[in-house]
């Protein structure tokens, strides 16, 4: 009994440390007085939680119980949208949904479509289709959209251009990539472009530098205690290469 109450105390006190030095309103700190346990849980729920990394996790989770219970359940919501309202933005959003389950046809023949009137040159539009179709493996396709991009848009994205062009030059002359990923390895923010390019150097018989870029996204992520979702996938690539 004496620990549980010792316990209670010491949360108690925590959060109402919690309240001034965050600037809460200071009538927090007397819902914790009145209410230790129950006052605590709700000042938790009410001013830490919201936005914490602890509810994104939640909400990441939650969202992948949807998709595991209805994968194309977004999907329909989608269509359903567009069908009600043809504007570009429900195009562009069924677009990437359709990406996002493996549809790449669909997408490219969405995102083809967005190229029209007012937006027939737009660079956002241009860019997600030569992504799709390179996914599609049509590198002519993808080719021809990227050199539009960079001779008409040269600003817009050029890492990100670069990157696309990286990946699509794995595909049709790999030591030109390999090229292009190592200009791009020390100026690309996230860990994509050093994964790419130590997947492409195993590829290409060098074993061992593959390893050491592999290890060093690694050891990055621990550094700096990299949680984003999407960098976090890379992490558990290079695990699994370094493993195998």
């Amino acid at each position: 009994m004496p620990i549980l109450y010792i316990l209670t105390v010491a949360i108690s006190v925590f959060f109402i440390v919690h309240v001034f030095r965050t600037g809460r309103p200071y009538w927090w700190a007397y819902v914790i007085l009145a209410m230790p346990v129950l006052g605590s849980l709700i000042y938790y729920f009410v001013e830490i939680f919201p936005n914490s990394r602890q509810e994104h996790q939640a909400k990441k989770a939650a969202r992948g119980l949807v998709r595991a219970l209805k994968p194309d359940a977004e999907l329909q919501r989608r269509v359903q949208e567009l069908e009600i309202c043809g504007s570009m933005d429900n195009k562009m959003a069924l677009a990437e949904e359709c990406e996002a389950v493996g549809m790449y046809d669909e997408s490219a023949r969405l995102y083809r479509s967005c190229l029209a009137g007012a937006y027939a040159n737009d660079p956002q539009i241009i860019f997600r289709l030569a992504a799709a179709e390179l996914m599609r493996a049509e590198s002519g396709e993808t080719a021809t959209l990227l050199q539009r991009l960079e001779q008409e848009h040269p600003k817009y994205k050029p890492l990100e251009v670069k990157l696309l062009r990286a990946r699509l030059l794995e595909k049709t002359d790999p030591p030109a990539a390999l090229t292009l990923y190592e200009e791009l390895a020390p100026i690309y923010t996230g860990l994509e472009v050093k994964c790419r390019y130590a997947a492409l150097l195993r590829e290409l018989g060098q074993e061992t530098q593959a390893y050491d870029l592999f290890e060093e996204v690694v050891q990055h992520a621990k550094r700096y205690n990299i949680q984003h979702d999407g960098e976090q996938e890379w992490v558990r690539y290079a695990k699994a290469e370094l493993k195998g």
